[in-house]
């Protein structure tokens, strides 16, 4: 007859030391960091617990797991310092054909090659909570010289590219407190022609320009009888014009 074991796990497992759990390393590392270790792991798996050593991870993976672009880079930094992973391949970014992922070694993890070659446990030199928070802000605060180059290349040719294109459509709109004349406002006797400027940057008809013309007087312009007339301080028929007034 035989027993069913009590302890099985139906499902891959990670297995991790207590000791590593309550080292001085462990508890300084950053939440990003923690991350990108248990991505590694998890490639590891995937691996059917080959190839430590050899695993490649790349940023989109990690990005993937909920990691921010931005401290991809800084969490490896600090994981490797603290002796959890190295990394034994460097990647390079590029064009397809060039370009390769990182590959890791895990320093804790017991893999099908384990006799041969057994965990490290880089992490156990560590000896003081204070000293792995030194050694860990140190490791994701600097910066690789050939990476911060790297980026200041890519923003240049960014800027240049930009500058060559041009600005976007739409950067070079009048502010609306700028005092600009209005197309629609121009008085007809000036000469201007009153197109909208929609009709005019798009071709359209060509409109005739108006003419000028002489303003009116008023009363002033008028014969003196005439302008009485309508002051109604004379007659229609002082001047002749009853009959027009019947007319009318």
């Amino acid at each position: 007859m035989s027993l069913k074991r009590r302890n099985r796990i139906s499902g891959q497992w990670s297995p991790r030391l207590i000791e590593m759990l309550e080292s001085p390393a462990y508890q300084a590392l950053s939440l990003s960091a923690h991350r990108a270790m248990a991505r590694i792991e998890i490639e590891l798996a995937h691996h059917g617990g080959n190839d430590n050593g050899r695993l490649p991870v790349t940023k989109l993976d990690f990005m993937d797991y909920g990691i921010s672009a931005r401290l991809v880079a800084p969490a490896i930094r600090e994981l490797e310092a603290l002796g959890f992973i190295r990394v034994t391949e460097r990647g390079r970014g590029g064009n397809s054909e060039y370009r390769q992922p990182n590959k890791f070694f895990l320093t804790f993890a017991h893999s099908r090659d384990s006799r041969q070659s057994p965990p490290t446990h880089d992490w156990r030199k560590i000896k003081t909570v204070e000293e792995a928070t030194e050694i860990a802000t140190a490791a994701r605060n600097d910066k690789s010289p050939r990476a911060v180059q790297f980026a200041k290349n890519r923003a240049k040719k960014t800027e240049t590219r930009d500058h060559l294109v041009g600005p976007k459509p739409g950067s070079l709109s009048v502010p609306e407190n700028a005092k600009s004349p209005d197309p629609l406002s121009v008085p007809t006797g000036s000469g201007h022609l009153v197109v909208p400027l929609s009709i005019s940057r798009a071709g359209g008809p060509d409109y005739s320009r108006a003419t000028a013309t002489q303003p009116y007087a008023g009363y002033s312009s008028l014969p003196v009888e005439l302008r009485l007339l309508a002051l109604g301080l004379t007659s229609a028929k002082k001047f002749g014009l009853e009959k027009i007034g019947g007319a009318a």
